[in-house]
């Protein structure tokens, strides 16, 4: 099968008033724990590489080629998507490289900076036929991120998507990155909201959709309440990043003398595998 189309896919989310999970990969084995979730829950799935990530492994073109290549070969609709590049000149080297899909962070930016870098990249990225998504309000650190002065404006949200021309919006409601544990409180009434102010505004006439970040720390029962106020596509690393570690530890524990890593490296990315195709359902609604 064929890289999937990012836009295909959240338009497709978006109608059916569904969920499609979007998690990170860190490494090789977690581009394929992933594209086994998708496959085990005959559900699609979007393989996101962060500027971290990028930036971990010497830059993108590596990483970039190795999650392309195992997201080709999926029997499901898979496609693979630069999260959170503050540099835009990631943002032209990912759709160089052939993603489908981009996001460009400018959530740390005053309003008016984010708004004119943001379009300037958009409009780079579409006349690439390159899905885009920004971010308006920032989901940073665990206290930032719950402060109520970086939560998204929906009347601001609007402007800033008719202002940037962007095909997606990541937008602040409580939720934080890297949290070890799942206790945010999402503001489920300024989902809604959001998802009002964003009806009718992209290219075709259709809503913009919306965003989740951060959503490790946040219970399975309330995302299932931001999916059905609005939210379509889910972010999560932490949470599945914890599943890989969990199952490394326990093997090595188990065998002092294990120096082979395909030996460990292998229950860690079926660990990865069977969480990913349980939040791929339950994004979906299939086991809610």
């Amino acid at each position: 099968m064929t890289l999937a189309s990012a836009r295909d896919l959240m338009r497709e989310a978006a109608e059916a008033g569904t969920g499609i999970g979007a998690f990170n990969v860190i490494h090789l084995e977690t581009a394929e724990a992933l594209v086994r979730a998708s496959e085990r829950a005959n559900l699609p799935v979007v393989l996101q590489i962060s500027q971290n990530c990028a930036d971990y492994h010497g830059g993108l073109e590596p990483i970039g080629w190795a999650t392309l290549a195992v997201a080709r070969r999926a029997a499901t609709p898979v496609a693979v998507h630069l999260d959170h590049a503050e540099r835009p000149e990631l943002v032209d080297e990912a759709i160089a490289l052939g993603f489908g899909s981009v996001m460009f962070d400018g959530g740390k930016l005053d309003y008016d900076e984010n708004v004119r870098i943001t379009a300037d990249v958009a409009s780079r990225a579409r006349a690439a036929g390159v899905y885009i998504e920004a971010e308006l309000g920032e989901v940073g650190g665990k206290d930032g991120a719950h402060a109520p002065g970086v939560r998204t404006d929906p009347d601001e949200a609007r402007a800033f998507v008719e202002a940037t021309g962007v095909d997606s919006l990541a937008a602040a409601v409580g939720s934080s990155h890297a949290m070890l544990d799942r206790s945010a409180s999402l503001d489920i009434d300024l989902i809604a909201r959001l998802k009002s102010a964003l009806r009718g505004i992209d290219g075709a006439g259709g809503d913009v959709p919306l965003v989740l970040h951060g959503s490790s720390g946040v219970a399975d029962e309330v995302i299932v309440q931001a999916v059905r106020a609005g939210m379509t596509k889910i972010n999560v690393s932490t949470h599945l990043n914890g599943f890989f570690t969990r199952a490394v530890r326990e093997t090595l524990a188990a065998d002092e003398k294990l120096v082979d890593s395909r030996k460990y490296l292998s229950p860690a990315r079926e660990a990865v595998a069977e969480e990913a195709a349980r939040m791929l359902r339950l994004f979906a609604l299939e086991s809610a």
